[in-house]
């Protein structure tokens, strides 16, 4: 249970921090949020190195493997966030999912079958949740959804290697290996591409928060793959998008279908045939 609640906690925590990096990046340029968010976690990061005194080299590796698919998903899926609607992004990106939970498998995890049902259940259901039947104007929805495809893949990178640092023992190392790389990166990107960093004061306040919260997210699922499965956890890390759906309906006024609502519903009972098997 403890695998379970850990797994669910970082979704939970993913999808505020993706609605308010998308929200934000309405805003302000999506690059710029992007990098914003990941200096202001590694600084946290940095910080907490003073105390925690050691890096563990395996983790730290599998760290830098992470950081190379979190800069690119994160960048595009802010900026496929910030094009298109947030309910035709989300369950696109969902399915990032399917790249840890097919690799952790084909290393030889072996979940039991109601646990491996549950999964396909939480994974479907998170789709269907985040589905929605209005359209985007077509040129922002195509280049959204190309946008939204790029980031399920570089963030199933991340996911995959973010847990493999978990299970190599050390999640404060992995996620800081994993922040060396997503901020050099973005940071190099902003100067090459020349993008202004220039926001409001409660602008930049309110992306340096998202980076915390994504900091916190990442070690929650690190910790939940160094005590269970990958391949489970993945799946359950993977609700954050009925997380920014509900606050879409919320704070923006997106409209919430029948199809949504029994996503959520098949969601949930695919969780508890997860936490009972």
């Amino acid at each position: 249970m403890v695998t379970v609640a850990l797994a669910l906690g970082s979704g939970l925590l993913w999808g505020c921090a993706d609605f308010s990096g998308g929200f934000l990046s309405r805003r302000a340029p999506a690059l710029a949020v992007a990098m914003l968010s990941q200096g202001a976690g590694f600084l946290a990061l940095l910080l907490a190195l003073a105390f925690v005194g050691q890096v563990h080299g395996a983790s730290f590796r599998f760290g830098l493997l992470a950081g190379i698919g979190g800069a690119i998903g994160l960048a595009l899926f802010y900026w496929a966030l910030s094009i298109g609607t947030m309910s035709i992004v989300a369950p696109i990106a969902a399915c990032s999912a399917l790249l840890p939970f097919s690799l952790a498998l084909a290393r030889g995890e072996r979940p039991s079958a109601l646990a491996l049902a549950g999964a396909a259940l939480a994974l479907l259901g998170v789709v269907a949740a985040s589905l929605e039947e209005r359209r985007a104007v077509a040129a922002d929805r195509g280049r959204a959804v190309l946008g939204a495809v790029g980031s399920a893949v570089a963030l199933g990178v991340f996911s995959y290697f973010l847990g493999r640092g978990g299970e190599a023992g050390s999640a404060f190392s992995t996620i800081l290996g994993a922040r060396v790389v997503s901020f050099g990166m973005l940071a190099l990107a902003v100067l090459v591409l020349r993008t202004p960093l220039r926001a409001r004061p409660w602008t930049l306040a309110a992306i340096a928060g998202v980076g915390l919260v994504d900091t916190a997210a990442n070690a929650l699922f690190a910790l939940a793959a160094d005590r269970g499965l990958l391949s489970i956890v993945a799946v359950l890390g993977s609700v954050y998008p009925i997380v920014t759906v509900l606050l879409a309906h919320a704070l923006l006024g997106e409209r919430i279908t029948w199809t949504q609502r029994a996503g959520v519903l098949v969601a949930f009972a695919g969780i508890a045939a997860v936490s009972a098997g």
